[in-house]
């Protein structure tokens, strides 16, 4: 009788399979590929008669249609599968389903090991898996020889592989939920990296070359593929990626950590992860926002967010300061003029609404927009069309309006400065941004991202600023926000020579003398001493010293008394003349 079991050694290695619903193959770990001789493509229906031999094949279909259809589990289940060869493979079976966040089923997990009667290791399951292992089957992805992440639609990190955490320092724990380019901090990230092309075209990108900055700050060349992930019914719920280094002769080192960044802005204070938390929903609909906060706060980078957060992305945007034009040419500006509607107009010119047709138009400082201009404005954003100057055709307003002013329009509405109903029909969804000493904890964050902008810029190895230095930028009150915390550290980066930015390489004004120059204090002097020479200034008088030293007189009596301060009673002659 000739031998229908596949030679394969006794193992306790485990396999792992994930399939869909309809038996797609969603993933397979190098354990299964070598107990099944295969190396299938992620993608490739597999179903349940390939995978199991003949003489199991109806009973495993029965249990994996409970999975599916009834969310039940099977454990220790003797089975026969099929290898490539057609050899049947003893194994040992488990099969859980898998589990989308609304608790649907929508796929079944199989581990399986080559150990007649013997079941795999027990693991929990998540109940809370999504399309790539997560939770409670991080080890099939630990499993295979690349460092792997999965991101989702919000380009939050979903899964990362143990290989991965060896290439890049971070461990899985600090880095799922955050934004990818929070990690790998690459000069491509959100704009020319891989998941750029596939979530714009759904196309796979292969061996793609980029630089990430690892944890302990070595840039590092890695070799990258990546490709849409998608659910069943083909559509696109997220992106994965893998990830190789590329030969390297040495690291470049630069301080690094991970940062708390959103599109470019750098913040991990609760009013900015509240701001950044509510960006994405806001960039998905179509209504008017209002940016309201002191000059340098970073208005016009949350407004460049919403645009490359949105569906108008890929169309321009556009933007205006309103304190920087006079009236008329603000006028002419905004709406477009047609040839000769005054002197000068000597062609026709398209304005920045219609240039902004389809995208994102940015209306900065609108609080000091003339109130006849405002008039004209409040009438676009009503009837959503608008005419060139001397011209009577009307064009459709297609542009997203997101305003911005540092002024309190509150109080320029109350003073006829500035019109109400624009005020409302600006404001559907106010944004605040904090001023930066009401952010502190986010000034060593925001020194560490321009150290790192202005050493690529510069071709320097500066690593942090002195303790003192960072000190008294903890404390200082910033009234220009990050734009002058930007340049302090940028006319820094133009006089430092080494690693460390001391206090003199500070800008040479008035609010930087106390650090750049700081007065020798001198020691402190003791209670007693202080109460000595006030005595001493005002001639003993305890009155004055009391006021001087800011204490009545009775407390000051009392510390006379306490530090043998007092004078000595003169002794009284009671013995009577004779």
């Amino acid at each position: 009788m000739l031998n229908t079991y596949t030679n394969v050694s006794q193992t306790d290695e485990e396999g792992m399979i994930i399939l869909s619903a309809s038996f797609g193959l969603m993933c397979i770990n190098p354990a299964a590929c070598g107990i099944l001789g295969i190396s299938p493509l992620p993608g490739i229906i597999y179903p349940l008669e390939k995978l199991f031999a003949l003489d199991s094949f109806d009973t495993a279909k029965k249990q994996m249609k409970n999975v599916l259809d009834k969310g039940t589990t099977l454990d220790k289940m003797a089975v026969n599968l099929s290898h490539a060869s057609g050899k049947r493979i003893p194994c040992s079976i488990c099969a859980r389903p898998l589990l989308a966040g609304n608790q649907e089923v929508i796929g079944v997990i199989l581990r399986f090991c080559t150990v007649p009667g013997r079941p795999p290791v027990q693991k929990r399951f998540s109940p809370g898996l999504t399309y790539l292992p997560r939770i409670g089957y991080q080890h099939l992805l630990d499993g295979l020889p690349e460092g792997l992440f999965s991101i989702d639609l919000q380009w939050k990190i979903t899964s990362f592989n143990k290989l991965a955490e060896q290439l890049t320092g971070f461990k899985k724990e600090q880095i799922i939920g955050k934004y990818c380019w929070q990690v790998f901090q690459s000069g491509r990230c959100r704009h020319e990296c891989p998941f750029t092309k596939i979530f714009d075209k759904k196309a796979p990108c292969k061996h793609q070359e980029m630089t990430i900055v690892n944890q302990s700050g070595l840039i590092k060349k890695i070799f990258v593929t990546a490709a849409p992930l998608n659910d069943e019914n083909g559509n696109l719920v997220g992106g994965v990626e893998s990830f190789s280094l590329a030969p390297q002769p040495s690291g470049k080192k630069i301080n690094f950590q991970v940062l708390e960044t959103f599109e470019g802005m750098v913040g991990k204070s609760r009013g900015m992860k509240m701001i950044f938390d509510k960006l994405p929903d806001i960039a998905q609909s179509p209504v008017s926002v209002l940016i309201t906060g002191e000059s340098g706060t970073g208005k016009e980078l949350i407004a460049r967010a919403i645009h490359n957060l949105s569906n108008r992305k890929d169309n321009p945007f556009q933007a205006v300061n309103c304190s920087a034009l006079s009236e008329t040419l603000l006028e002419s500006e905004l709406f477009g003029h047609e040839k000769g509607a005054f002197t000068g107009a000597d062609q026709s010119k398209p304005g920045r609404f219609e240039l902004a047709a389809n995208g994102s138009f940015f209306l900065d400082e609108i609080g000091d927009m003339k109130p006849s201009l405002q008039v004209k404005l409040l009438r676009v954003l009503e009837q959503k069309e608008f005419e060139r100057v001397g011209s009577d055709r009307s064009i459709k307003l297609t542009a997203r309006i997101i305003a911005a002013t540092h002024q309190d329009l509150e109080a320029a509405q109350a003073n006829g400065r500035f019109r109400e109903d624009l005020f409302y029909r600006l404001r559907t969804i106010p944004i605040h941004l904090p001023p930066l000493r009401e952010r502190r904890e986010d000034i060593p964050l925001l020194v560490m991202y321009f150290i790192k902008k202005f050493n690529l810029q510069y071709n320097k190895q500066v690593r942090l600023v002195d303790p003192a230095v960072l000190s008294f930028f903890s404390t200082y009150a910033w009234p220009g926000n990050i734009r002058e915390l930007e340049r302090v550290m940028e006319h820094a980066f133009v006089f430092v020579k080494g690693p460390i930015i001391f206090s003199r390489y500070l800008p040479e004004s008035p609010e930087f003398l106390p650090i750049r120059h700081p007065v020798k204090s001198r020691p402190p002097l003791s209670e007693k001493n202080r109460i000595l020479r006030a005595l001493t200034q005002n001639g003993q008088n305890r009155m004055q010293t009391a006021a001087l030293l800011g204490m009545s007189r009775s407390s000051l009596w009392r510390k006379m008394k306490t530090f043998g301060l007092l004078p000595t009673p003169t002794p009284i002659n009671l013995k009577k003349e004779r």
